[in-house]
């Protein structure tokens, strides 16, 4: 970026430099293998290509790939799609391995966070970003928040599942009756339910969120409808509408600067009215941090569409106060714009779980337990993957991911059948794909309560995978 004096004064440096860090290290390794397989290409074959072959993978992919494969190159030339698969395949099983046993962005670290949040009224933060690839570091990264400490599941345009959501907060509610986790019933603290839409400020008219044509105003309402059906479906069946908190942000995915729209005391959120964190951040720069911070309060403040609660009006300046340092990141690496203004995703993940997902652009996410149930966002992965690899005669590679809570008897072999399943589903309905071998598949488990990483079930590749945890 330009000068240092640019930077926020309330910014995280060594947290940028941390997440700089992971995101290179992460993304550059999806991003070798089709250099690497291209290099492959060029060799040719030789007595000794197979040798040559795996001292480049090994050397820059940093594993081997499968001998059999290489061996009869000579016969019909390189399988390059199954080599591509294969490589992303593996390549995700080493970060997910990596994530789960050194939790490199220190995201299990949550008591900060908890206590934070219940001193400002609530008891569970439930996030739903759009599925756009796009706003997959939406916790991580535009909102530094810790992820053990947030629910995160992604819905396309926003539009989370509400009975789904509604048997979440009974689970929630029953949890603080019985345990007294988080915390107990009796504290007056309520379940804050977050929708993150998201729009473009490069291009609003095409880069925006597809399932709301690209309009950012829609997209706002959209999200709104479906928090204020939530709150009314808890009010209609349990008469307790006061335990719900609802929070509307919106993000532009080109410089991850986030508006949020505060609600007022009465919960009423205002789509047209929002503290916008590009102008917090000109506002405040060249003020000392802490004079930064109670501006930042005030801002908050006078944005509500009324007086707001003094709970979220801390929740919500404490977001902007943390996405100052990602307009920053984006500004020190990425020239204040990201230049994939557009889908660059890597791989699609499908079904439920992917919390080792914390980075931009790496996963088009399609939560579901069917495929009649997340129809809809399977067509838009296949959609913006005919683009990024089918359009280069290359396979769309989908993780076929069941989180499963391992104290439940059977919990394991219902999610182990949930993935050949959903595989057997996707293929029959991306069929034409799947015979041409431009889709594939990994099936994985993890056992969430075990704090261990996946389990690689196989692939449609027919190949040797390495081993999960």
């Amino acid at each position: 970026m330009g000068r240092a004096a640019e930077l926020h004064p309330l910014t995280d440096l060594n947290g940028n430099a941390l997440l700089r860090s992971y995101e290179e290290r992460v993304k550059s390794a999806f991003d070798r293998i089709v250099p690497v397989l291209k290099r492959l290409s060029a060799l040719g074959w030789t007595p000794d290509f197979e040798a040559q072959a795996q001292r480049i993978a090994e050397t820059e992919l940093g594993f081997l790939l499968p001998s059999r494969i290489l061996e009869d190159a000579w016969v019909g030339g390189l399988d390059l799609k199954t080599l591509f698969a294969w490589s992303v395949f593996e390549t995700y099983r080493r970060m997910a391995d990596d994530f789960f046993e050194n939790d490199p962005l220190g995201g299990r670290d949550v008591k900060d966070f908890e206590r934070f949040i219940q001193e400002c009224g609530f008891h569970l933060m439930d996030v739903t970003p759009c599925a756009d690839g796009r706003l997959a570091h939406a916790i991580s990264y535009v909102l530094r928040l810790p992820f053990g400490a947030v629910r995160r599941k992604s819905y396309a345009g926003g539009l989370f599942d509400v009975e789904n959501t509604v048997a979440k907060w009974v689970e929630v509610e029953l949890e603080r009756y019985r345990e007294g986790k988080p915390n107990t019933a009796d504290v007056p603290t309520r379940y804050l339910k977050v929708v993150v839409y998201h729009y473009s400020s490069v291009d609003p008219g095409h880069q925006g969120c597809a399932a709301h044509g690209s309009n950012d105003a829609a997209a706002a309402r959209a999200s709104l409808e479906r928090l204020q059906a939530f709150r009314q479906a808890v009010e209609n069946s349990f008469c307790c509408g006061a335990s719900v908190a609802l929070l509307l942000i919106g993000l532009d995915t080109d410089t991850d600067a986030i508006r949020v729209h505060v609600p007022d005391a009465e919960g009423t959120l205002d789509p047209s009215q929002a503290v916008d964190a590009l102008k917090v951040h000109a506002i405040t720069r060249d003020l000392e941090a802490a004079a930064a911070r109670e501006r930042i309060v005030e801002l908050v403040r006078a944005h509500a569409p009324g007086s707001a609660e003094e709970g979220m009006v801390r929740l919500a300046a404490r977001l902007i106060e943390n996405n100052l340092s990602q307009v920053d990141y984006v500004r020190q690496f990425h020239g204040g714009r990201y230049s994939d203004v557009g889908h660059a995703e890597r791989f699609m993940g499908v079904g439920i779980g992917f919390e080792e997902i914390q980075l931009r652009n790496l996963t088009y996410f399609a939560y579901l337990d069917t495929v009649e149930e997340g129809a809809a966002d399977l067509d838009v992965g296949r959609k913006i993957f005919g683009g990024l690899t089918v359009s280069h005669g290359l396979p769309i590679p989908v993780i076929i991911r069941f989180d499963y809570h391992g104290q439940v008897p059977g919990a394991r072999e219902r999610a182990v059948t949930r993935c050949h399943r959903l595989d057997s589903a996707l293929a029959a309905r991306f069929a034409e794909l799947a015979d041409q071998g431009l889709l594939h598949r990994l099936l994985a488990v993890r056992d969430c309560d075990a704090g261990r990483g996946i389990e690689v079930m196989g692939t449609s590749l027919h190949l040797e995978v390495a081993g999960g945890h």
